[in-house]
């Protein structure tokens, strides 16, 4: 049998055969929970987050981009999958072991017969990696991220897992590799007494291994095409940042001490904490693309940032405090824009994106060009030059981002979410028409907002636009395909 040696250039020949003659890399990277106003190049006056503010200096803003959903599996499927919230498989956050009770972990997983991003690059001769939370089904599940195109997988599985930052173990594949002894919980409360930082620390803070996974998967595939999904966990709750990180901001701005009564973990500084938890996200983008850089594949990478849903939304009644802590209001989170993660208001799906590659996307420069996260297979796929799957809901982005032409969208965006009461919403043209509440007893009205004119949706168009809502209620019922695990009704114009 001749040698792995001897065999190099068949090999080479092979890759040639496969591989288009631009082949680039892709490192695409998404953030947990941030909201579109968290970064300083999308307005945030209060946390420092130079890494991106470079990045987007260097490439374009979307300024009106969108999530396809407003929490994660979901998101995360849509990403993944180029199908809508009508078409993917993963509608909610939906637990494996409801359907699967043999796993411990993990969220409902995406069939076997699913085609996910990675697949489609692994096929086109892309070596594939993933690091950070994953939430679209268990390993050894059908929705191992090992079964759906990756070589590499590092960090969460499991999104219950990833409420700490310093859990008992991280997954490399398909084997769990221990990194705390002694684990630190996501949730407690302190009613009572002293709140420290350091109560709340363990040996190996997840993040930062996660970032060194994401430096040595960089280095190892220099010479060849890879893509990179990045999905870190930053800002999701609970905040537990290192006790340094928190110093960097100023102790002034903590006047209350948060004691869990909002779920996840208590801290005796949670905007300073919050900030930070930013602050490390845009750390972990400026070492990725030093890694580029030393790798001498930085101008060669098409590198895209956004995140998965708005920032967290408010707690229950008798605490100021948004979920895990968070102060949303005191860091301007939405930039304005109504609702939070969760909703299908602007604030909870219109997100922050940026993408950098010198010589095709502009730098320097914004995009008010409505898109959303079916549209990244497709766009992918034609930046790098590979075959974009049949069937796809989202529509290719590259001509927009590059300058080249416009946007043909075929079907107007849209956004089915069962959960957090049932939610729908479409937007034709600058209008979007949603509704709320649908699986509860007193479902709420539709509603129309103009988005250009007003972006906060506080003028309500309804009742002078019932055309537009007749057009949205005709595109759901044609789009929306039934779902077991995650039904969702289509109600008429009317009612």
């Amino acid at each position: 049998m001749p040698s792995l040696f001897a065999m190099r250039p068949l090999i080479a020949f092979f890759l040639a055969c496969v591989l288009p003659a631009s082949a680039l890399n892709v490192v695409f990277i998404l953030a947990d929970d941030l909201g579109y106003g968290e970064l300083g190049c999308f307005g945030q006056a209060k946390i420092r987050t130079p890494h991106l503010d470079r990045l987007a200096a260097e490439g374009t803003k979307l300024t009106r981009h969108y999530t396809g959903a407003p929490v994660c599996a979901p998101a995360r499927c849509i990403l993944m999958s180029g199908k809508h919230a009508g078409h993917a498989e993963i509608r909610g956050n939906r637990q494996a072991n409801l359907s699967f009770p043999q796993f411990k972990e993990g969220q409902h997983p995406v069939s076997a017969g699913s085609l996910l991003l990675p697949a489609v690059f692994k096929k086109a001769g892309y070596a594939t990696g993933a690091i950070g939370k994953w939430g679209l089904g268990p390993a050894t599940s059908t929705g191992d991220p090992n079964a759906q195109g990756f070589d590499l997988f590092f960090g969460y599985n499991c999104q219950a897992v990833a409420h700490s930052y310093y859990p008992r173990f991280l997954w490399k594949n398909d084997k769990q590799v221990e990194i705390n002894p002694k684990p630190i919980p996501g949730h407690a409360k302190t009613p009572e007494g002293e709140v420290t930082m350091e109560k709340w620390i363990g040996q190996s803070y997840a993040p930062d291994l996660m970032v060194a996974e994401a430096e040595q998967f960089i280095a190892s595939n220099k010479s060849k095409p890879f893509f990179l999904y990045l999905a870190f966990v930053e800002p999701h709750v609970a905040m537990h940042p290192p006790v340094e990180r928190v110093n960097e901001y100023p102790k002034e701005w903590d006047t209350e001490v948060y004691r869990g009564d909002s779920a996840y973990l208590p801290h005796p500084r949670p905007r300073a904490a919050y900030a930070a938890l930013v602050s490390d996200l845009d750390r972990h983008v400026g070492k990725v693309r030093a890694a580029l850089e030393k790798a001498g594949v930085l101008d060669d990478t098409l590198i895209v940032f956004t995140s998965d849903n708005g920032t967290t939304h408010p707690g229950g009644p008798g605490t100021r405090f948004h979920i895990g802590g968070c102060d949303a209001p005191f860091f301007n989170s939405t930039a304005g824009l109504r609702g939070y993660k969760g909703s299908l208001f602007e604030g909870g799906i219109r997100v922050p994106a940026i993408v950098r590659l010198p010589g095709k996307v502009k730098a320097g420069a914004s995009d008010e060009t409505p898109g959303y996260f079916p549209d990244w297979l497709p766009t992918l796929c034609a930046a790098a030059g590979i075959e974009a799957p049949r069937g796809l809901d989202g529509s290719d982005l590259w001509p927009v981002l590059t300058g080249s032409g416009k946007l043909g969208r075929k079907t107007p965006m849209l956004w089915v979410y069962p959960e957090y009461g049932g939610q729908l919403a479409v937007r034709i043209g600058d209008f979007k028409v949603i509704r709320q509440g649908l699986k509860t007893k007193k479902p709420g009205p539709w509603e129309v907002y103009d988005l250009a004119k007003d972006p906060a949706e506080e003028k309500d168009l309804a009742a002078a636009r019932p055309d537009l809502i007749e057009q949205a209620v005709a595109l759901l019922r044609r789009e929306v395909s039934p779902n077991d695990k995650f039904p969702m009704e289509i109600p008429g114009s009317g009612g």
